[in-house]
């Protein structure tokens, strides 16, 4: 080690006698591997922007975080005697002003983060709203989008109450975060979804009968029926298998990020979850990874206000989720989550700064969970049936986004009508479909692990098997031993 030290040493004299000490820095220092921006929207964002000098995505108030320049140590050893020293402390990561009093940083703000919104709940454009245009194509198809999400969950969970499937999950009252987020991205951004994003998936072109399948776990379905219902995956789509851990994907989704930005590709990374993943480690682990790293990730926090029947209240005392991004320095934005053209407005806005200025983005979406958590669960058990009532009649994201499009004459009643009834039948089929193909062999339990299936598995495959034989009744006739 002591050998190694002086060779360091002598290395390092080398370099400050030929560049300067300045120079040595800078040349080791990972900031200069990528060019970083000042804080702004490119401009095929800004062009989009009805006020190019209006605060939405371009101005730090809103999307409020700075990188703060690395200390030189030249200085250090050239102003040792500086007068300014007893003001300033210039210390990794950026100078700091000394001061007499003894004050404590407030544990919340005087007013609560500000939530942006473009659309009032009558479905009307707030004048002098910040938003990124959205044409008559676009506009239908995320509000069809959003019915086709409305018909899978009404089915599907009729289904599961009827035991023809064992479990599922609505996205009763966050369609809008569904659809509108997807809109907004391309075919080459990484998804890493939670479990109530099917919206996406959808978007993207997973098909209704691909859906039926793996409700269904039947051979068709990609996961060959080991997953849980709607814990859908496709590689065709980039949408990463969902996993019922909570929070487990934030981290994975940073470390994509880091590795599109290795392989210069104009894609991010985007990961959603709940306002209950906040209160995991990963979460607070995975904003600071992506932070010091520059990945090009979008955390997308779906706050409905229930973590299943744990409250906000109970979960945090900070002002939601919004003002957590800021500790990390990640730039951070509040939305309204049932107003779709400000969640796409605000994706877009977010996908250009991530991958043009390598950085992460964090966006709170406020929502509510009209349905149930799950088909496991009974929110009236912790809520008052009148707020989720309210909700669901006063702060619909579908009716607000519908009354925009016909108040545009881009829809009508007509068009309502005849496009849920084939939805409806559609989905129908699909199902009648999914429930008829058979079932995976108990044999693909054992698979897609190992190149070479080891022995303790094999063993373990023939004793299952004969348990089988022994005890029929007790286990599901329809699959193949």
């Amino acid at each position: 080690m002591a050998v190694f030290m002086r060779k360091s040493s002598k290395v390092i004299n080398h370099l400050k006698s030929k560049m300067g000490l300045l120079g040595v820095i800078n040349l080791l220092s990972p900031s200069t591997l990528f060019h970083h921006q000042e804080l702004s929207v490119a401009a095929p964002i800004a062009r989009t922007l009805r006020n190019p000098d209006a605060d939405l995505s371009i101005k730090a108030t809103l999307f409020s975080s700075q990188r703060f320049k690395s200390t030189k140590a030249d200085k250090h050893l050239n102003s040792l005697n500086d007068a300014d020293d007893n003001k300033i402390l210039d210390f990794p990561g950026g100078k700091v002003s000394f001061t007499p009093e003894m004050r404590f940083i407030s544990e919340s703000p005087e007013e609560r983060t500000r939530c942006y919104r473009v659309l009032d709940d009558e479905g009307q454009l707030i004048i002098g709203s910040n938003v990124i245009q959205v044409g008559e194509e676009l506009a239908v198809k995320m509000y069809t989008g959003m019915i086709m999400l409305q018909t899978m969950d009404t089915l599907f969970y009729e289904a599961q109450r009827q035991g023809r499937i064992s479990f599922y999950l609505t996205t009763i009252g966050e369609e809008a975060i569904n659809i509108a987020t997807a809109a907004a991205l391309t075919i080459d951004d990484c998804v890493f979804p939670q479990y109530r994003e099917p919206g996406v998936l959808l978007w993207r072109g997973f098909t209704l009968q691909e859906f039926a399948n793996q409700c269904f776990g039947n051979k068709a379905d990609y996961g060959k029926g080991r997953q849980m219902p709607i814990h859908y995956g496709s590689n065709k789509h980039n949408y990463f298998t969902v996993s019922s851990t909570i929070a487990t994907q934030i981290p994975h989704a940073v470390g994509a990020a880091y590795s599109l930005k290795m392989d210069r590709k104009r894609a991010c990374a985007v990961t959603y979850f709940g306002d209950g993943g906040t209160s995991e480690g990963d979460f607070h682990a995975a904003l600071n990874f992506a932070a010091v790293m520059e990945a090009p990730v979008i955390f997308i926090c779906r706050n409905n206000g229930w973590a299943i029947s744990t409250p906000t209240s109970d979960q945090f005392r900070s002002d939601g989720v919004v003002v957590r991004g800021r500790a990390y320095g990640v730039r951070s934005i509040r939305v309204d989550g049932n107003d779709a053209l400000a969640i796409y407005s605000a994706v877009e806005a977010a996908r250009e700064m991530a991958i043009s200025e390598h950085r992460p983005i964090l966006i709170e979406a406020l929502t509510y969970r009209v349905g149930h958590h799950s088909t496991s669960d009974d929110s009236t058990k912790y809520r008052p049936a009148d707020e989720i009532e309210w909700w669901k009649l006063a702060r619909d994201p579908v009716t607000r986004f519908r009354k925009w499009i016909e108040s545009n004459g881009w829809w009508s009643s007509e068009a309502e009508s005849s496009f849920r009834s084939s939805m409806r039948e559609k989905l129908l089929h699909a199902i009648q479909v999914a429930e008829k193909v058979e079932k995976p062999p108990v044999a693909d339990m054992f698979t897609d692990v190992y190149d070479l299936t080891p022995s303790n598995l094999h063993e373990q495959e023939k004793l299952l098997k004969e348990t089988i034989r022994r005890h029929p009744q007790d286990y599901p006739s329809d699959v193949p031993a």
